[in-house]
């Protein structure tokens, strides 16, 4: 299921550093956290869905790469998304 128009709309003024950012890492971050949780509830119902597991596999390393960017070059704004998000368990 797509991610609707506005629930995007809603996730990016929420983790916007600023109004009218839709660019931030924290929003992309965000974005890919989103459509990874929405995409890991259909390999739920769809366990033989290989195409969109490989898909599944392709978001996370892209959001790794993003945390990985964002730790590195600030590690406080890294540490309160990390919290916000409640991912890195």
């Amino acid at each position: 299921m797509p991610i609707s128009k506005e629930e995007k709309q809603k996730t990016i003024e929420a983790f916007a550093r600023f109004p009218g950012d839709t660019g931030s890492t924290e929003v992309q971050i965000a974005l890919l956290t989103l459509r990874i949780n929405r995409l890991s509830e259909h390999l739920a119902q769809h366990k033989h869905d290989h195409h969109s597991h490989r898909g599944l596999l392709m978001l996370v390393g892209q959001r790794k790469r993003l945390l990985r960017y964002l730790r590195r070059e600030d590690p406080e704004r890294y540490q309160a998304l990390v919290e916000k998000l409640g991912i890195r368990g």
